[in-house]
């Protein structure tokens, strides 16, 4: 009897022992600043009071409107940074960083060899011509959508990837480049068509408005797969190494007629600025000579308006002048 109520004793306090390793000691834990943690209790992701989706708020703004059905996912409770926290043995925490992070934009998860070991991404341009694509992307897990980066993909990384590569792919296959902003028939838009209508030339002039364009279309990103990519930055499109030196001769070309233009440009816009002065010179001259005429107008006219004998006085007078200055006079009889 004695021997049965040791083991009784020794199993109650073997099942102390284990609940307190197991609860107690194994049941705490802290949440990094850069990370989330969610709790998944009994294999179901806790999810917010009142169970609202994805479909609420910003997540989904990014979506096209045929797929905001497809997208549909459960907001879940997400335990901030800091702790300790507590769970039951029944529960299991989930860590996630949401630090943002880099990669290369030819980067396969699933395939670390491809794209030239992750360096060089191919794509088609419009005219036919494949390059070679080097840059970056920057990326975050979003908190406002674990369950779909957590639980709905089984490889968000590789999802999102394959989702960027798509959409620039097809952008590079159909773009052009903008129209110039000089007027039509000007010099400048001149200029500026004689150097485009390469589309890899159009691409490198305009990688800006690439980036940009990226940055917008991949926001649906975050209501897919949980991800949020920041940026976008193409630093490097480079043509096939057997067109490379009939691409640079094309440039070349351009560029000689570039500065052809600019130098006809230059000199047209100096014969204009010496136009302009010899008009102004010669309207001064003119001014020049009219002035003194318009004064003595005005003087006469003043002469006049002071007395009926006052203009034969001065006529007289001035007559008088030129007597005494002449060396000869010719007088003639009126009949």
């Amino acid at each position: 009897m004695d021997i049965l109520q040791d083991l009784g004793s020794g199993f109650l306090l073997g099942a102390l022992a284990w609940f307190a390793v197991r609860c107690i000691l194994t049941g705490f834990f802290t949440v990094d600043q850069s990370e989330r943690a969610v709790k998944v209790r009994l294999g179901r992701a806790v999810r917010l009071a009142g169970e609202p989706t994805t479909r609420e708020g910003p997540v989904s703004e990014g979506l096209a409107r045929t797929d905001e059905a497809r997208y549909v996912y459960p907001q879940l409770e997400v335990i901030q940074p800091g702790g300790p926290y507590f769970k039951w043995p029944w529960e299991k925490v989930i860590k996630v960083s949401v630090a943002t992070q880099t990669l290369s934009m030819a980067y396969d998860p699933e395939s670390p060899g491809a794209n030239q070991g992750g360096e060089v991404l191919e794509a088609v341009t419009k005219d036919q011509l494949n390059t070679g694509l080097t840059g970056q992307i920057r990326y975050r897990i979003s908190e406002q959508n674990l369950y779909a980066y957590l639980f709905a993909v089984k490889n968000p990384i590789a999802h999102a990837m394959g989702y960027f590569i798509s959409i620039l792919r097809e952008r590079i296959a159909s773009f052009e480049a903008p129209p110039p902003p000089a007027p039509e028939g000007t010099l400048e838009a001149v200029e500026a068509t004689a150097v485009s209508g390469v589309s890899i030339n159009d691409l490198r002039k305009n990688l800006r408005a690439l980036n940009e364009h990226m940055d917008r279309e991949c926001r649906g990103s975050l209501s897919r797969y949980g991800l949020v990519l920041d940026a976008s930055l193409i630093t490097g499109i480079d043509p096939p190494a057997e067109v490379e030196s009939a691409l640079a001769a094309i440039n070349t070309a351009h560029n000689h007629v570039s500065s052809d233009i600019s130098l006809a440009q230059a000199a047209a816009d100096q014969k204009i600025v010496q136009s302009r002065r010899a008009v102004e010179i010669e309207t001064l001259k003119a001014q020049a000579e009219v002035e003194p005429l318009n004064a003595l107008a005005e003087q006469l006219t003043v002469l006049k308006r002071s007395g009926p004998g006052a203009l034969q006085a001065y006529l007289r007078n001035i007559r008088l002048g030129l007597f005494s200055k002449a060396s000869q006079v010719v007088l003639g009889v009126k009949s």
